[in-house]
C-alpha cells in the first residue's frame, strides 16, 4: 500500500477510517483536459463464438474477461471469461472455446441460481504445503459468493478445476438466503496479492449499493480455497456540486450508484473502482484510506427523475460539472504495465459504455488523460465487428506467443453482429469477446 503521506490533504480524513463498515471520505480531482482531434479506431484480430442470453443459449451473456499467461508455453495462454447465468467460458488465443463451466444451481426451490459477473486471477497462490497455483476468482452475483478455480495447464481440454471450499465460502454481503434472493449481492471483483506478506485478496462490490468488501483468500491443506471477510467500506452516493446543491444519480427507489468495473495496480496497491453513473475512484485496496474521484462521467451532476412505468430516468438540464472523456456507464477497468518499467509506466484503460469508446489514462499519481479510441468493424469479409456497450476488459503487456507477441487487449462486445433471430423471429441477445493485438492499440493511439 502507498504511505498515507502520499495523498497529502487526504491524510487527516483517512485516519478516521477504521475497521468495519465505513463511508470513505471523498476528494475531487482537478478539471479534465478536453478531448481533441478525431478518435483512432482499431480492429480486433479475432472474436469468440456468440453467447445468447435466452433459454436455447443457456442464458449465457458475455460480461468480463481475464487473461492467463502460460509461462511454459505462451501460445497456450487462455482467456477466462464470465457468461453470467451461463457460468464461465475458457478460450484459446484463436478465440475457440476450450471449456464451459456451469454456474451453481439454486440452493433451494425458488432461490436464485449462480450468475457469474466478474472474474480476476491470482498468480502463484500459496498453499499451506508450499505449493503455488494460479487461480481464477469469480463473483457469483446469483449466490452472493466467490468461486475459485485452479488453472491446470496439464488439462488442455479442461484447464479450470473448481476448488471452492464450500465450508469456507460465506455470503459476501447478505445476512441470509432471503436477502440473497433480493440480489443485492457480490457484483464487481478485483484481486491483489500483497508483496510483503504473500497473502491474496479479492475486493468485491455490491450490486445496487456503493459498498465494497475486502476478502482474504484462504487456501487449505486439502487443496481447496475459501475466503474470509476482512472489512467493508462504502463510497459516497450523494455529492455536493460547485453551486452548493446536492446531487445523487437517478435510480430506482432503494438503489444507489453501484460499482462494477474494478482493477488493482499490483505495484502500488491502488484500487480503481468505476462507479457507473459517477466516475472512476482511486483508493487503497485495503479499504482503509480515503477515495479520490479522479475522473467524472459526462453526466455527473445532471438531475434526473425516475419513471417506474418505463424503468428509466428523464434527465434535466446539464449544469456542466461533468467530465469530458467517459459517457456513463463507466464499466471495465484494466491496467497495461510497461514490461520494461512495471512500477511506474503504463496506462489505465476504461470502457466508456455510453459512447462505445475506451479512455486511456496515465498510470501515475495524477492519472492524466491520454487519449480515447474505438474498436471498430473489420473491413474484410468475415472480419470481427467492433465492440459496443462494452462491460468488461482485460489487458496484458506480456508476450503471448506468435499471435500476440507484444500483448493483448480483450474486450466484451455487448451487441455482437451480425445479429440472429430465434424460431419466432425475435432478435436474440448476442454477446461475445474481441481480441485486439496490443500493437494496434499502441500505434493507433500513439501510446
Amino acid at each position: 500500500m502507498r504511505p498515507l503521506s502520499h495523498r497529502g490533504p487526504a491524510v487527516a480524513a483517512a485516519l478516521a477510517v477504521i475497521l468495519g463498515t465505513t463511508t470513505l471520505p471523498a476528494y475531487a480531482s482537478g478539471d479534465p483536459r478536453p478531448r481533441t482531434g478525431p478518435l483512432p479506431t482499431v480492429t480486433a484480430t479475432t472474436e469468440t463464438p456468440s453467447l445468447f442470453d435466452d433459454k436455447a443459449g443457456g442464458n449465457a451473456n458475455a460480461d468480463d474477461p481475464a487473461i492467463w499467461r502460460n509461462d511454459r508455453d505462451p501460445d497456450a495462454s487462455l482467456v477466462i471469461a464470465t457468461a453470467k447465468q451461463g457460468g464461465l467460458r475458457v478460450y484459446d488465443l484463436d478465440g475457440h472455446e476450450v471449456q464451459a463451466l456451469p454456474a451453481p444451481a439454486a440452493p433451494r426451490a425458488g432461490g436464485k441460481p449462480g450468475r457469474f459477473n466478474n472474474v480476476d486471477l491470482v498468480t502463484g497462490l500459496r498453499f499451506p504445503d508450499g505449493r503455488r497455483y494460479d487461480v481464477a476468482v469469480a463473483s457469483d452475483r446469483g449466490r452472493d459468493q466467490l468461486r475459485i478455480y485452479r488453472i491446470d495447464p496439464a488439462r488442455p481440454s479442461a484447464p479450470l478445476v473448481d476448488v471452492t471450499d464450500e465450508s469456507a465460502a460465506p455470503l459476501v454481503f447478505s445476512a441470509d438466503q432471503a436477502e440473497v434472493d433480493d440480489q443485492h449481492t457480490a457484483y464487481g471483483l478485483a484481486t491483489w496479492t500483497d508483496p510483503k506478506t504473500g497473502r491474496a485478496y479479492a475486493v468485491a462490490s455490491r450490486r445496487h449499493t456503493t459498498t465494497l468488501a475486502l476478502t482474504e483468500l484462504t487456501p487449505s491443506a486439502s487443496g481447496k480455497v475459501g475466503y474470509r471477510l476482512v472489512r467493508t467500506a462504502s463510497l459516497p452516493s450523494r455529492f455536493t456540486l460547485p453551486n452548493g446543491s446536492t446531487w445523487t444519480p437517478c435510480a430506482a427507489p432503494g438503489e444507489l450508484p453501484q460499482v462494477e468495473g474494478m482493477v488493482i495496480d499490483p505495484d502500488s496497491g491502488d484500487l480503481y473502482a468505476g462507479q457507473e453513473d459517477v466516475g472512476i475512484w482511486k483508493l487503497d485496496a485495503d479499504l482503509r484510506d480515503g477515495a479520490e474521484l479522479i475522473e467524472k462521467v459526462r453526466s455527473y451532476g445532471v438531475p434526473g427523475t425516475y419513471d417506474a412505468q418505463s424503468d428509466a430516468c428523464t434527465a434535466g438540464a446539464d449544469p456542466g460539472y461533468g467530465g469530458r472523456h467517459i459517457a456513463a456507464d463507466v464499466e471495465g477497468l484494466t491496467i497495461w504495465r510497461d514490461p520494461e518499467d512495471t512500477e511506474d509506466d503504463g496506462y489505465l484503460i476504461a470502457s466508456s459504455q455510453g459512447d462505445n469508446t475506451f479512455a486511456v489514462f496515465d498510470r501515475d499519481d495524477d492519472n492524466d488523460f491520454v487519449r480515447s479510441l474505438r474498436i471498430g468493424n473489420g473491413a474484410a469479409a468475415g472480419a470481427p465487428d467492433g465492440s459496443e456497450q462494452c462491460d468488461g476488459a482485460a489487458v496484458t503487456s506480456a508476450p503471448l506467443g506468435k499471435r500476440f507477441p507484444k500483448g493483448l487487449l480483450v474486450v466484451q462486445d455487448g451487441a455482437n453482429t451480425p445479429g440472429s433471430t430465434d424460431t419466432d423471429g425475435e432478435a436474440r441477445t448476442d454477446t461475445n469477446f474481441k481480441f485486439v493485438d496490443w500493437r494496434k492499440v499502441a500505434h493507433a493511439a500513439g501510446l
